[in-house]
């Protein structure tokens, strides 16, 4: 027994590790059938109000000291229920925006049109003019809810908007054409909605649109069908959170990872939630200490960040056991664990529309994941080879796909079909249809394309490489280069704009670089180019470096080549072209000069 159990050890290392967890997920998986068969479709709604009966004072929502128990959630969410039952024509299935920040507000109006049975779309707090009207136009919205502290950014936009939609606003004085929700909640009762306004058909039914720029361009609203908000909702029960834990969500709620992951994830556990506004680094233990936080949601730059404030005695002195999040860097990763203690780092890979997800369940640092001989059953996928020079998978004589070996970097793609659908994205197909692949290995084979580059080691573990496409991430958020480009690209004296992202020494993912080319006989205006940008795009998009080039390569395809650009960077001696750096203070684009790079490259400046 004792010689079985070395052997195990040594061949095996990670065999208990990977079927305790997949015991979980198979149970999971098994419930949500039983529940199926029975005819019972069991929504993340439905789960919620099974905890207000079960547990009505147990706190669900700390915000800002505030405490809001499940049933505080669950009349708050009915009055905005009858709200629109009363005063509007909303009805089944039609779509309402919401653009909020992270606030108890979101939930119930989150939670208070889906006991209606609307689907909600989530907004992205920080855009604004045509890609807040873009969003808008992609969902096709009824309603339009916006938060008292985002008012004014819907105010530019009012004149614009489909003369069918109405908007509504969680403040008491609102301009002509907006309604205020807030006034009208006073008057609602909170009597509950019946259950069959909102019972689902079917667990592929939609429930959320939440926006991903993908790797194909604009922001797309994916669709979140009821199955993928359970889905979601079952990932802090995978790593092992509980009822008692306390979850620390700082993440925006516009995102699956807060959304989804978080809230939704509080929800399957019958947990308590503290919900923060903004990320703090500097109140960060302040408030894990303060509300006995045991679970905190991240993204790696917010770690790296917390490890760059100022040490302080007592650092260990706290009840966090477990981080869940995605995007840590492997050095942020032991340094945070060597400061701050024995937290358990449970890194997970998963875009929001797509139909494969890992987790890495032993806490192997670096990895956001591992498969194994039983994964591979229940999901399909492959690390394919990519042809970074013209920017798409590589295909042999037969015009097949070919396999990466372990080591080497791959596209990470997985199959489509009955047991892992891909939902898509609203409007038109083609959005759905580019982040296919078909006729993969075999004809007729159809798979969803990640975008993401992945490497798989001997071990079976995954880890994250590199992103493809038309979509780089900075500052936690995925930037669309095509808007980027669109958006810099309507000054007079701009020809063309080819935008792309660039590695920074001692920051998490790449930021936004622009390479221009000037129309005839026309001059370079810095100042003009900052104001297009910060006015029109959110600050986390906009480029920090500009690039002036006489022409720009194309690919085969005569897409604007980027590999070569990317692979050039920023820097001034290598680069003869103009270089430019964004200058917030002179609120202007300025040279980049040696100096001013090497004082980047040193941490010395902020980007």
């Amino acid at each position: 027994m004792v010689f079985l159990h070395v052997v195990q050890k040594l061949l095996f290392p990670y065999f208990w590790d990977d079927f305790w967890f997949l015991l979980r997920v198979i149970r999971f998986g098994i419930g949500m059938e039983i529940c199926r068969q029975r005819g019972e479709l069991v929504t993340v709604l439905d789960t919620f109000l099974s905890h207000v009966k079960k547990q009505p004072r147990k706190p669900f929502i700390i915000y800002e000291g505030d405490v809001y128990t499940y049933q505080d959630v669950d009349k708050t969410s009915s009055r905005v229920a009858r709200v629109f039952m009363n005063h509007s024509s909303l009805e089944r299935g039609d779509t309402v925006a919401l653009l909020m920040s992270n606030e108890p507000d979101f939930i119930h109006v989150w939670f208070g049109l889906a006991k209606l049975g609307c689907v909600v779309a989530f907004l992205n707090s920080n855009i604004r003019a045509n890609s807040l009207l873009n969003c808008i136009h992609t969902c096709k919205p009824r309603a339009l809810v916006v938060g008292a502290d985002l008012l004014e950014t819907v105010e530019e936009i009012l004149p614009d908007l489909p003369e069918d939609i109405s908007v509504w606003a969680m403040k008491d004085s609102v301009p002509q054409g907006v309604i205020s929700l807030k006034q009208k909640l006073c008057t609602s009762s909170d009597e509950p909605v019946p259950r069959s306004y909102h019972i689902a058909s079917s667990l592929k039914s939609t429930c959320l649109y939440i926006f991903t720029s993908g790797t194909t361009g604009l922001p797309k609203a994916a669709v979140i069908s009821q199955l993928q908000a359970l889905k979601g909702s079952a990932g802090l029960w995978a790593f092992g959170c509980t009822a008692d834990d306390i979850i620390y969500i700082t993440l925006p709620l516009y995102h699956s990872s807060g959304s989804l992951l978080g809230i939704c994830g509080c929800v399957k556990l019958g947990a308590t939630c503290v919900l923060k506004k903004k990320f703090s680094a500097s109140q960060f233990w302040n408030d894990c200490k303060k509300y006995n936080v045991t679970v905190f949601q991240y993204i790696g730059e917010l770690c790296r960040y917390i490890c760059k404030q100022p040490k302080k005695e007592g650092e260990k002195d706290h009840r966090v056991r477990l981080a869940v999040g995605n995007g840590m860097r492997s050095d942020v990763w032991r340094q945070f664990l060597d400061r701050f203690g024995n937290i358990k780092m449970c890194e997970f890979y998963g875009a929001t529309e797509a139909n494969i997800s890992f987790m890495n369940h032993t806490g192997k640092i670096g990895s956001v994941g591992r498969t194994n001989f039983f994964y591979k059953i229940f999901f399909t996928f492959d690390l394919i080879k990519y042809d970074f020079q013209k920017d798409e998978p590589m295909r042999n004589e037969q015009n097949w796909c070919s396999r990466v070996k372990k080591g080497q970097p791959g596209l990470l793609i997985s199959q489509v079909n009955a047991k892992n659908p891909f939902f898509g994205y609203a409007g038109s197909y083609k959005h759905t249809q580019k982040k296919l692949l078909f006729d993969v290995f075999k004809k007729g084979d159809v798979y969803f394309n990640t975008g993401d580059l992945m490497v798989q080691d001997q071990e079976n573990f995954l880890y994250f490489w590199d992103r493809i496409g038309d979509t780089f991430r900075w500052k936690g958020e995925n930037v669309a280069t095509t808007e980027v480009a669109d958006v810099i690209g309507v000054l007079d004296f701009i020809q063309e704009t080819n935008v792309y992202g660039v590695a920074v020494s001692g920051n998490e993912g790449k930021a936004g670089m622009a390479s221009i080319i000037l129309k005839p006989n026309k001059s370079l205006d810095l100042e003009k180019i900052y104001e297009q940008v910060v006015t029109s795009l959110p600050s986390y998009a906009c480029p920090r470096f500009l690039r002036v080039q006489e022409k720009m390569e194309t690919t085969g395809t005569f897409k604007l080549q980027k590999f070569q650009l990317v692979e050039e960077g920023f820097n001034p001696l290598k680069i003869s072209d103009p270089l430019y750096f964004m200058d917030s203070v002179k609120k202007s684009y300025v040279p980049l000069t040696k100096e001013l790079y090497d004082k980047i490259m040193l941490g010395e400046v902020k980007l």
